[in-house]
């Protein structure tokens, strides 16, 4: 599956409307996001069943408030609708996948059950 574009009309049903979802939030004239889009379109070509949607920070300033981000390009990383991965910079290929799969294998329902108890959530 390729990226996908999204607006911040889209952000919410497209994360809680499928099980993962990367998000990259960039910008056309951030040199590191261009060198990154590569990378991130490769990866989506890999994991089909992973959503890859792309928020240009420029386009949708609102939504990138909201998400607080503070530097491009952000990664964040959506499962069953919880955020759990967000960080600043551009993965390597290598370690680009290696979230991925991370993200596939983590038990966010378990996470949520620990955290309820009182424990430390963990993160893939």
């Amino acid at each position: 599956m390729a990226t996908r574009d999204i607006t911040a009309e889209q952000f919410n049903d497209t994360i809680n409307d499928n099980d993962i979802v990367l998000v990259d939030f960039w910008a056309s004239w951030c040199g590191p996001c261009k060198a990154f889009a590569p990378t991130f379109a490769a990866s989506s070509e890999k994991n089909p069943e992973v959503v890859y949607a792309k928020v240009d920070t420029e386009a949708e300033q609102q939504l990138a408030a909201a998400a607080d981000i503070r530097s491009i390009p952000t990664l964040m990383a959506f499962k069953k609708g919880k955020l759990v991965f967000n960080q600043a910079g551009a993965l390597p290929p290598a370690q680009l996948e290696e979230l991925v799969q991370k993200v596939k294998e983590f038990d966010v329902d378990a996470a949520i059950a620990a955290h309820d108890d009182g424990e430390a959530p963990g993160q893939p």
